[in-house]
């Protein structure tokens, strides 16, 4: 039996602190240390992952680029949209990294469901979409049979920063926000209480 899971609600975090201790945690974690879901925002921030290829930072400006860990190209976090990094022994869980994705991309779409957003995964890039836009990224690494870094959730944000990269790098991809799809205000609160529950069901934790 795992320990519980244990849920972080970090408000808005700079990416860099919040990146160490992501790599701290996943460095310093044994067979007893209880798995971990952290929820946050952060500040306009561009992250290329491990393949990504320098052309598909358009014009930065005066957003930082931050190179890190993850699978995947280029992509902006900013305020307004909810990240989850999800720190998880996965072999504790019997999952292997296809399971975890697949888990990431199922708890988005009930999430959006919820709300009446008709959204799905694409075999051929990872992330979850609306039709032809892309309201959701994933990324990962695995060290030692643990998960961290995880997924971005566009809610209701500046869409202008996905227009200076080549979003996952594929140029003119579309990028949409969950608040475009709803008639009511988004509440950010809300989202993520929902996000987290979604989660727990795909990961096969109980509710909180």
């Amino acid at each position: 039996m795992p320990p519980p899971l244990i849920v972080r609600r970090l408000g808005q975090a700079d990416y860099l602190p919040t990146l160490e201790a992501m790599r701290t945690l996943t460095a310093e974690r044994d067979a007893s240390t209880a798995d971990e879901i952290w929820l946050l925002e952060h500040p306009a921030v561009f992250t290329q992952g491990q393949a990504g290829k320098a052309e598909h930072v358009l014009a930065a400006g005066d957003i930082p680029v931050v190179q890190v860990e993850r699978g995947g190209q280029v992509t902006y976090h900013g305020p307004g949209q909810l990240v989850a990094y999800l720190m998880l022994d996965i072999r504790r869980l019997d999952m292997g990294v296809r399971d975890l994705v697949s888990a990431m991309e199922q708890a988005l779409v009930r999430l959006l469901g919820g709300y009446g957003v008709q959204a799905a995964p694409r075999p051929d890039a990872p992330g979850v979409y609306v039709g032809a836009a892309k309201i959701a990224s994933l990324g990962l690494r695995i060290r030692r049979g643990c998960s961290f870094h995880g997924l971005a959730l566009n809610v209701d944000m500046d869409m202008q920063p996905f227009q200076r990269i080549n979003p996952c790098g594929y140029a003119g991809l579309a990028m949409t926000q969950l608040q475009d799809h709803v008639p009511e205000a988004v509440v950010m609160a809300e989202v993520e209480q929902r996000l987290e529950q979604a989660l727990r069901h795909a990961l096969g934790y109980p509710g909180s």
